[in-house]
């Protein structure tokens, strides 16, 4: 169980608050509700460059990586279509500093224009690399767009083109700033052998004279039902040919959500799974194989990855995963498979609230999704899974009307 307080200050922040007296390291994680979802279609990849210039000159904060090492600290931050994430890690008597520097950053940024072109260039680089250049990396830029057609995840975090970044100004970096990184569009988790009463204190003079920004209330992005199979066709510079299968799947607060989890692994966590033990180790049709769900807020996508063994082709690779895909949903699946998934899954998360820093990003995520004590009931939410409810999950995900498939040929 991980217990923990929560309050919301006058400006608007929310605060999670957790004492872990095993540990000498406390944890400060700021969430921003500030994912490429936010964006316009005409000019994506702010959400990403953001994650970049944060780390640039705040009002009194000459260099974040610098200050937060003096204080024999580390940190680091994570975009995706949801959210960014910045994280702290300070021996616990330190983390007044991570208070400062995080305050002073979501204050304000210290815009210049010399400071975005470098970021500029960064990020447009770190685009180049890695969703032009290497192997299979633009995969997601062509499977977005397959399986959605108005929802703003239709394009990938690091943006749709490098020009959207390019081309971006000083007053529209500095709007983006002002809109999404105030303190009613952020909640603060502090995890670590801290004393709750002193920490919320030390966090209202911190943060508690931020002034709110504006209202926001996201609208409810709908995506239409898919109703005949979308494929694409792609000759590159690939090593060896691949297919890539993505599936539309429940969203993070979805009833299906865990069912859809464990098909997953059902089918690719590890050697003993069906699609690896089945064709990869038994059969050997594939040298790869694999498959996961994204895992976002709205309704996310299912992927199988796979790359056909020399003389196998594509087309009928692909055949071979449906009828391995129509078996999960008609046959009844052995009990005892289905409580080894769920033992895996149980241990993993068991094993993520070990490092006090994933259970401070945790402990956030859940306060996010606007249910801080899913924390304590991931477990009962996998294990309430049933046999029956994995067949009917994977017989609405795997329609073949609802596929987006995407073929590399070398």
């Amino acid at each position: 169980m991980v217990h923990f307080e929560r309050h919301t200050l006058s400006n608007g922040l929310r605060v999670i608050i957790h004492r872990d007296p095993s540990t000498p390291i406390a944890v400060l994680n700021v969430l921003y509700n500030a994912g490429s979802r936010v964006e316009s279609p005409h000019q994506t990849g702010l959400a990403h460059l953001f994650e970049h210039l944060m780390f640039s000159q705040s009002l009194h904060v000459d260099d974040f990586d610098e200050a937060i090492q003096h204080a024999g600290g580390d940190c680091n931050a994570f975009t995706n279509t949801d959210i960014t994430n910045f994280y702290d890690m300070v021996p616990v008597e330190n983390l007044e500093t991570a208070f400062w520097l995080e305050s002073d950053r979501m204050m304000g940024l210290k815009f210049s224009q010399e400071e975005l072109d470098i970021q500029k260039k960064v990020v447009i680089e770190e685009f180049k690399e890695t969703s032009l250049d290497q192997p299979y990396s633009n995969l997601w830029h062509l499977m977005a767009d397959l399986v959605y057609k108005e929802h703003p995840y239709r394009w990938p975090t690091i943006g749709l083109i490098p020009d959207h970044i390019a081309q971006v100004s000083l007053p529209e970096v500095k709007d983006f700033f002002h809109r999404w990184y105030r303190p009613n569009n952020a909640i603060i988790c502090v995890a670590g052998d801290v004393d709750p009463q002193k920490v919320l204190a030390r966090i209202e003079a911190w943060f508690g004279q931020i002034p709110a920004g504006p209202r926001i209330e996201l609208p409810p992005f709908q995506e239409p039902l898919q109703t005949h199979r979308r494929e694409i066709i792609r000759k590159d510079t690939v090593p060896l040919p691949a297919l890539y299968m993505g599936f539309r799947c429940p969203g993070r607060l979805e009833p299906g959500y865990y069912a859809a989890d464990l098909i997953t692994d059902i089918l690719a966590n590890g050697p003993s799974s069906r699609l690896y033990r089945r064709l990869v180790m038994d059969q050997e049709l594939f040298s790869h194989i694999d498959c996961y769900q994204t895992g976002t807020l709205d309704p996310g996508v299912i992927m199988i990855e796979a790359k056909p063994a020399p003389g196998l082709g594509l087309e009928e690779a692909e055949g071979i995963i449906w009828k391995e895909l129509e078996d999960l949903a008609s046959s009844t699946i052995p009990d005892r498979e289905l409580e080894k998934i769920k033992n895996k899954n149980e241990a993993a998360i068991a094993f993520s609230e070990v490092a006090i820093v994933h259970k401070a990003m945790n402990l956030a995520h859940c306060e996010w999704l606007g249910e801080p004590d899913l924390i304590n009931q991931e477990i009962d939410h996998y294990r309430a899974v049933s046999v029956q409810h994995v067949r009917d999950t994977a017989t609405e995900l795997f329609q073949k009307q609802r596929a987006n498939v995407v073929f590399y040929q070398t």
